[in-house]
């Protein structure tokens, strides 16, 4: 670097350095809550690492992120206003410590979670390569993070795809409270040969060493020659924590840091190589400036005002054309155009209309044309996942892969790096959807679904929208067993910022997948496999259906059934088995669980003063229960008999077909059940 840059990222770092030290000062008084981690020690590696990045490049960080995104241009304003709880700051008093962002900046967050900003890094450097400017994405890790799946699923799809991604470690020889060679079998730079990917080591606390070694490594992931694997050295001065007295360290490793302290170091070349000591003072000087009026502009600042406390959770909904589900069930609109119902709804005797219409159409084939019109309609779609352009497992998405090739993408067995791949894509501006093969798979992914697509626009003050869609199905009833029979929507209903969608008919799925698709929010998309094969008409390509609102699929008079993807058939099929009994039974099909159509389910209710609630997963903590409270709080003057629930035993799902049987719920239990609420 010439002296005049090194001059700047001289005078960046003592803004960091003083930043971290008033930070921690702060935080003993009692004026930044949670937790804080500063990275004193550690200003090299984010001044140099950034020193040639291009405003449209973009960074992930770490909970150790406050130099990242001081050096991509943060302004210590907004990140001390943040880190204060101030609305203000940043995230608006959202995100805190840890989860600093600014995606105007392509800052795309620091991350609470050791490693999750790394796949959320392959989506937007997919992003940017689509984008065509030569961008780059520089992704900031511990070396603690290299533990971790999330790190060795970010590292192999990079390395396969080729992606314009800079791996940068800052390797500070501790992970929290641990040495890293007792943490690690062999050391980082063997990590980038399993990959085939090309390794770089940094002297990490020489600035000018890592801008220098940084504009090569930038300039390669540029050139589109693929992922760099950088290993910065470095020293973390202060504790894991601020409170962290450090008692696991040796006293001679602490004054080596000391003694390595980048600022010190990068001041004695500054003049040793003309620099008048005037400048550089001056430098510190305006460092330290900024820091009292970001600290004064701070604590002027006022807090979040508690009336606000639910905003940015959801992006606002796109407003719906003239709602096509409004039209009564076999009805036509004004226009003599068919209806949603009357294409694929039930009929007002209850059973569904299979092969109804002109296009008789399996499921199947209407969520593929589904996924093939929203391809062809917005350029910004595209599909990944495992073995998507072969078909997926189900064949649903055969033949997408050859009409739009670039946009229909086989990623390896790597749910973690799919779903991030889908969140740091959405946040660059592009319409992922991605497959999560099996609904029970959850579990290894769900970091990225719960702690980053969900949270992020809540965390940011309302910065990003992720409009991305998870597309998964599950099914009991073919002894698929304990591991690939779970209705798990439960989970997904309980963490806010998602929505959770599971539709039954053919022209709901159609329409709830293209809305989908189209909304600004992170949709889970749940379609139940035996519905696979079922037939209807395939919807026209403008139909749309919007997201939280429910149907009646079979009015009645004498008792409600709720009830959502499959278990829609089994009330059907028991409310025909009632009516011969007398009972007028209701069902109400609620097609999106979040958000939940209370309206729909209290209108109902008081249409029929009994309630009985149907679905595929284990009765216990379920969404039956969430439809109860309902019912016995606002329906409470509805009520004229207890609320039942239908639904699995609380057992995992068994392998034999007998006890499958045995295990899941159908419309003889529900049969039994309004006959208990109407005997009341």
């Amino acid at each position: 670097m010439d002296r005049a840059r090194l001059l700047a990222a001289y005078e960046r770092m003592v803004l960091i350095r003083r930043v971290e030290e008033r930070v921690a000062v702060l935080y003993r008084d009692g004026l930044v809550p949670g937790f804080v981690h500063t990275s004193v020690g550690q200003e090299a590696c984010a001044v140099g690492a950034l020193v040639h990045a291009r405003a449209s490049d973009v960074i992930t960080s770490t909970h150790r992120g406050h130099g990242h995104v001081l050096a991509k241009g943060l302004p210590p304003r907004q990140m001390l206003a943040e880190l204060m709880a101030r609305e203000t700051g940043a995230c608006h008093g959202r995100g805190g410590s840890m989860h600093v962002a600014d995606p105007g900046l392509g800052i795309f967050g620091a991350n609470g979670i050791v490693g999750a900003g790394l796949p959320i890094a392959l989506g937007a450097a997919h992003a940017l390569r689509r984008r065509g400017a030569g961008d780059a994405v520089i992704a900031f890790f511990g070396d603690g993070a290299v533990a971790t799946g999330a790190f060795h699923e970010a590292m192999n799809v990079a390395a396969l795809w080729r992606l314009p991604l800079v791996f940068f470690c800052e390797n500070n020889r501790f992970s929290e409270f641990s040495r890293a060679e007792d943490q690690h079998p062999v050391p980082v730079r063997e990590r980038a040969g399993a990959y085939g990917m090309a390794f770089v080591e940094l002297a990490g606390n020489d600035v000018e060493a890592v801008a220098d070694g940084m504009r090569q490594v930038l300039d390669q992931a540029r050139a589109g020659d693929g992922p760099v694997l950088v290993e910065s050295v470095t020293t973390r001065v202060r504790g894991h924590y601020e409170g962290d007295e450090q008692r696991y360290r040796e006293r001679s490793d602490l004054d080596d840091a000391t003694a390595r302290d980048p600022l010190l170091v990068t001041r004695a070349r500054l003049l040793g190589l003309g620099v008048p000591a005037a400048d550089v003072e001056r430098a510190e000087r305006r460092a330290e400036a900024d820091v009292e009026d970001a600290e004064k502009f701070a604590r002027e600042s006022p807090e979040p005002a508690p009336a606000d406390a639910a905003e940015y959770v959801y992006a606002p909904r796109r407003r719906a054309r003239p709602d096509q589900a409004a039209v009564p069930a076999g009805g036509t609109r004004a226009d003599g155009t068919r209806s949603a119902a009357a294409a694929g709804g039930a009929s007002s005797a209850g059973t569904p209309p299979e092969g109804a219409g002109s296009r008789p159409s399996s499921g199947s084939r209407i969520l593929r044309q589904a996924m093939r019109d929203a391809l062809a309609a917005d350029p910004l779609v595209f599909l990944a996942g495992i073995d998507v352009a072969g078909g997926n497992v189900f064949g649903l998405t055969r033949g997408l892969a050859g009409e739009f090739p670039d946009r229909v993408l086989d990623t390896p067995i790597a749910e973690t790096a799919i779903m991030g791949l889908g969140v740091g894509a959405a946040m660059a501006g592009l319409r992922p959807v991605v497959e999560l093969m099996y609904l029970d798979f959850l579990g290894v992914c769900l970091d990225q679904i719960m702690n980053q697509a969900a949270k992020l626009r809540f965390m940011t003050g309302g910065a990003v929208t992720v409009p991305m869609v998870v597309r998964t199905q599950f099914g009991s009833g073919r002894s698929s067993g304990s591991q690939h029979s779970q209705s798990l929507e439960t989970l997904f209903a309980h963490i806010p910022g998602l929505t959770v969608v599971m539709p039954s008919f053919g022209d709901d799925a159609y329409g709830l997948l293209r809305t989908a698709i189209e909304d600004d929010n992170p949709v889970v998309f749940i379609e139940n496999r035996l519905l696979y094969e079922r037939k209807w008409a395939m919807p026209a390509d403008d139909h749309r259906v919007p997201l939280g609102k429910a149907r009646v699929v079979r009015p009645g008079t004498d008792v409600t059934i709720v009830s959502w993807s499959r278990m829609v058939f089994e009330a059907l099929a028991a409310a025909e088995t009632l009516s011969t009994e007398g009972i007028d039974a209701e069902v109400l099909d609620l097609r999106t669980i979040v958000p939940l159509d209370r309206e729909a389910v209290l209108a109902s209710l008081a249409r029929t003063n009994r309630l009985v609630v149907a679905h595929e997963a284990v009765v216990d903590f379920g969404v039956g229960a969430e439809i109860a409270a309902l019912a016995v709080n606002e329906g409470f003057w509805s009520l004229d008999a207890p609320v039942r629930r239908v639904g699995a035993a609380y057992t995992p799902a068994p392998y034999a077909p007998s006890l499958e049987r045995r295990w899941e719920a159908g419309a003889a239990d529900i049969v039994q059940a309004v006959r208990e609420v109407t005997a009341c």
